[in-house]
């Protein structure tokens, strides 16, 4: 696969047609998670697989009653083109919860592998975020490292359920992991993922039920 069609597959979505739930965690701490406003981040290089994501999956929201933006209406495009630091981060977290916020669904590849390679974005793929914060710090090179080029046909994805609650800090609520094959039906992908993700969160009381 060409560099650019990496790029395209690093969020899972352009083109994957088996797309695997593998496990899921729920934070044993919360019953059940209503969220009213939930700010939808898709971690990837290319701009169009970014936009598709984040709309289906704002589209699913709304259709639930739950008010949903893009990350690509918030983020600038100068913010998710280079590093930033923590205290950048925390600002963004602040301005979320001025403007009513109170999660955010936080979509991003964390390894990818086929028959003869298997190479992390993470130096450990079951590393558990536990804040928001630290979860986009240590991935956020995924918007503009194209270091990572390669030719691998298994994506393995997560998102991540992080609540915003005043006076607090941002916590993870929910996690899926989920394993992707690629392929070139892209439609098909997009909305198997999204259909996991939202029936698994449904059953576990998790903003869709």
């Amino acid at each position: 696969m060409k560099a650019k069609n990496l790029v395209i597959g690093v969020l899972l979505l352009m083109g994957c047609s088996s797309t695997k739930l593998v496990s899921t965690w729920k934070n044993p701490d919360i019953v059940l998670f209503d969220a009213h406003k939930v700010l939808v981040v898709g971690l990837a290089q290319d701009e169009n697989v970014r936009m598709e994501f984040e709309t289906r999956l704002v589209d699913k929201l709304e259709k639930e009653k739950v008010e949903a933006m893009r990350s690509i209406d918030v983020f600038d495009v100068e913010f998710t083109s280079a590093q930033r630091s923590e205290a950048e981060i925390a600002l963004v977290e602040q301005q979320l919860l001025d403007k009513d916020f109170d999660a955010i669904l936080f979509t991003k590849i964390v390894g990818t592998e086929n028959k003869k390679t298997l190479k992390e974005k993470v130096h450990n793929i079951d590393r558990m975020f536990k804040r928001f914060n630290a979860d986009y710090l240590e991935h956020q090179d995924i918007y503009y490292d194209t270091e990572s080029n390669g030719s691998f046909n298994i994506y393995h994805v997560e998102t991540s359920l992080y609540c915003i609650c005043d006076g607090k800090e941002i916590e993870l609520v929910w996690r899926g992991d989920l394993d992707v094959t690629q392929t070139d039906k892209v439609d098909k992908t997009i909305d198997t993922y999204i259909k996991l993700i939202t029936d698994k969160m449904g059953e576990q009381e998790v903003i869709f039920y």
